[in-house]
């Protein structure tokens, strides 16, 4: 595997109407085989985003019998491209799991992580979000995955304000960290680019940041701003700001994170003798 290798983050803005969200989606896969990218990251709840929570499941199944992701196992193996995305997942419950999966240029599903931090908030003139409504937190941070851009640690969205699973994550392999997203508006304008940056300068990691954009629907609105950030922190692409499927092309160079990590070597300065280690 090349030590050099293109990543392509998009946006586009999710409904309820699922067979939209595949052709977006389908066409984003398309864009970014087409530019050389060897992997995609596409947002969270990619699979659609419901006005209620009746619809929600509704519309949820198990990802073995999920058209949206059948979809997109087809045009991973048709493009010759690797994809991560976000969807929903049926669990053996009443509830839902915020599922992270990967899936290979075969068109295989390689790898599934369930989000561990859920997100429940009500901000005062802002949107009142209370995802354990619906949704089962997982249960494991996870081992990184080998991909064609490097190892990927999975996470989602609100794990982001929780960097012991990234730092976890580093010290299990990770070369890049992937947060598929569907940001509020609001912490969106005051917080997005600060985490993630915070995530890949203390890990000295690549982190990829698809993100829903715009108006789902007359209750929820999403902030965008996929990102690609390197592991000094620099901001490598990021896709425009507006409402339309974009995607957005960096290259990870992980003789470049090496090099960081050799010539700053923060995780061997950790006092593990004072605070407790991350594994």
């Amino acid at each position: 595997m090349s030590n050099i290798a293109l990543a392509a983050v998009g946006q586009f803005c999710a409904t309820s109407a699922i067979h939209l969200n595949k052709i977006a989606c389908r066409d984003l896969i398309q864009q970014a085989a087409r530019l050389g990218a060897k992997m995609i990251f596409l947002p969270e709840a990619s699979d659609f985003i419901s006005h209620t929570r009746q619809e929600a499941f509704q519309l949820t199944t198990s990802i073995d019998k999920s058209e949206f992701v059948l979809d997109l196992k087809d045009a991973a193996q048709k493009e010759n491209i690797w994809i991560s995305v976000g969807v929903h997942e049926s669990a053996p419950t009443n509830k839902i799991y915020n599922s992270h999966i990967i899936i290979d240029n075969k068109g295989n599903l390689v790898n599934v992580y369930r989000k561990i931090h859920l997100f429940n908030v009500d901000i005062e003139n802002g949107p009142r979000l209370m995802e354990s409504d619906t949704t089962i937190q997982g249960q494991e941070i996870g081992t990184p995955l080998r991909t064609p851009i490097g190892k990927l640690g999975q996470q989602t969205c609100y794990d982001m304000r929780f960097p012991e699973a990234s730092i976890a994550l580093r010290n299990r392999g990770a070369e890049v960290l992937a947060f598929p997203s569907a940001f509020t508006i609001k912490t969106g304008m005051a917080h997005w680019e600060t985490l993630l940056k915070a995530r890949a300068i203390e890990t000295q990691s690549y982190v990829i940041a698809a993100a829903q954009t715009g108006q789902h629907n007359e209750k929820r609105a999403s902030y965008g701003h996929a990102i690609i950030v390197d592991p000094w922190g620099t901001v490598l692409a990021q896709c425009p700001e507006h409402d339309q499927p974009s995607i957005a092309i960096a290259k990870i160079d992980l003789e470049y994170m090496k090099k960081i990590r050799t010539e700053m070597p923060v995780m061997s300065h950790r006092r593990t003798d004072l605070y407790h280690s991350i594994e």
